[in-house]
């Protein structure tokens, strides 16, 4: 570590007309001779939370063996096996909270609120929804009070694209959002990555003075080059290589959101997307998580969620191996080999995508280590089999080492139909130093995690 007698407070803040940038961690952060571990600067932990519907296609997820992670992972998860130290696959798991009340109907493909909850919604189309507040903003309140947000949410599927009509008597925000700030409080998720920039930059600032600055092709980072140059003169050189990365990457971000604004191309057929988001499903997901981890990098936000896709959405990938199936519609795959080859092939590419952020975050250093390794993400569904409409044996991941916490390089395996999911996210909260006797459906933590 470089030794200085500089030291820049963890909350610096540039400020310029209608900008607020936070700054990378640096080492000019850490007072000279202090041990990370004792300082304001010691990297906090992040977490991130990712849902996808539709369950996974049987056969092409889980390891033939219980343990140590094979060196050849299974299909789905094969985008995953640069960062196996970091992976661990849970197989088993039941999400009871996505099955119907007792006595109800439906729910089936109402429920993503349920997911980081574990508990079941309260079947109403009305204005009286009721799920339970979810992980993700249980940490935020604990971790993200000193930061500018503490979490962001974030969808690459519009809730009003018709992909979802919200039936059988459950109102369409149980499909909408995965992350509810109380059991009666609902957060939208947002769809367009340019305002995910501007709260995270353009904090501060009004609405005309943004579109000014768009108009003028002028840089979020333009009104504070000055004090950025100040900076740089007062700091070690492995640390201006760190902020330089840093602005870079705002400024890749601006131009490829330039491009998505004003990008003409037709929306894909029967996919209405709405002006000014990229048109391509890869494209606008990874802008997204290139943002997320901007956000963390900076210490922005240290949460995040994001709605892959909406329960009964039709979208095509073009992107993936599977360029013409819908993803509903290859869900019911009716036991048939190749349908259910076609989904895996989906499924994949969506871990692909979560593989893409992954590598972001381990290649972006973060204090003693990368992002990576103070992060803790979690990724799954709230279906095992889709085509029979299964809740047992749902696929999930978790991926990090979130500051030495976890270990990574396994699978853990847990008897079918009797481990609910919300003995996994209490087990988290235990990851976050957050305590509780249950969470959810929870009738215990998981064994082997720790």
């Amino acid at each position: 570590m470089f030794i200085t007698k500089k030291h820049i407070s963890r909350r610096a803040m540039l400020r310029g007309a209608g900008t607020a940038l936070a700054l990378p961690l640096l080492d000019a952060m850490i007072p000279a001779m202090t041990a990370e571990s004792k300082t304001a600067a010691k990297t906090p932990p992040r977490f991130f939370g990712g849902f996808v519907p539709h369950g996974a296609a049987p056969g092409y997820w889980i390891p033939e063996k219980v343990g140590a992670l094979p060196a050849e992972l299974p299909f789905i998860w094969k985008p995953m096996e640069p960062f196996r130290q970091h992976l661990n696959i849970l197989t088993g798991l039941h999400s009871r909270s996505a099955e119907p009340p007792p006595g109800e109907t439906g729910a089936d493909h109402w429920v993503a609120a349920a997911y980081l909850c574990a508990q079941k919604p309260r079947k109403t189309a009305g204005a009286d929804v009721y799920a339970g507040q979810t992980i993700d903003q249980i940490i935020a309140a604990r971790y993200g009070q000193e930061t500018l947000l503490p979490s962001v949410e974030i969808s690459v599927e519009d809730p009003g694209s018709g992909s979802s009509n919200c039936g059988e008597g459950y109102s369409c925000v149980y499909t909408n959002t995965i992350s509810w700030a109380a059991p009666n409080t609902p957060l939208p998720m947002e769809l367009n990555p340019q305002v995910v920039f501007e709260r995270m930059f353009g904090s501060g600032s009004t609405a005309e003075q943004r579109v000014m600055r768009r108009e003028r092709n002028q840089s979020i980072l333009d009104s504070v080059n000055d004090k950025i140059r100040g900076v740089r003169n007062t700091i070690s050189a492995p640390d201006r290589a760190r902020l330089d990365a840093f602005t870079d990457n705002v400024r890749e971000i601006e131009r490829r959101l330039k491009i998505a604004a004003s990008a003409t191309t037709a929306a894909p057929e029967n996919f209405a997307v709405p002006p000014g988001i990229p048109q391509s499903f890869d494209q606008h997901i990874k802008i997204m998580f290139d943002l997320l981890t901007l956000g963390f990098q900076a210490d922005i936000t240290r949460v995040g969620t994001m709605l892959f896709a909406r329960d009964l959405t039709g979208r095509v990938y073009p992107e993936s191996d599977s360029p013409t199936l819908g993803f509903h519609g290859g869900s019911h795959h009716g036991e048939d080999p190749n349908l259910i080859n076609q989904l895996s092939k989906i499924n994949q590419y969506h871990v692909k995508m979560l593989a893409y952020f992954v590598d972001k975050l381990a290649n972006t250093n973060d204090g003693d280590g990368s992002l990576l390794d103070h992060s803790l993400l979690m990724y799954g569904s709230n279906m095992g089999n889709p085509n029979q409409h299964a809740h047992y044996d749902v696929p999930h991941i978790l991926v990090g080492g979130n500051n030495g916490k976890l270990k990574g390089g396994r699978h853990l395996a847990f008897p079918t139909k009797q481990v609910p999911t919300g003995n996994l996210l209490v087990s988290i909260l235990d990851q976050f130093d957050i305590h509780r006797e249950n969470f959810g459906d929870s009738t215990g933590r998981l064994p082997g995690l720790v």
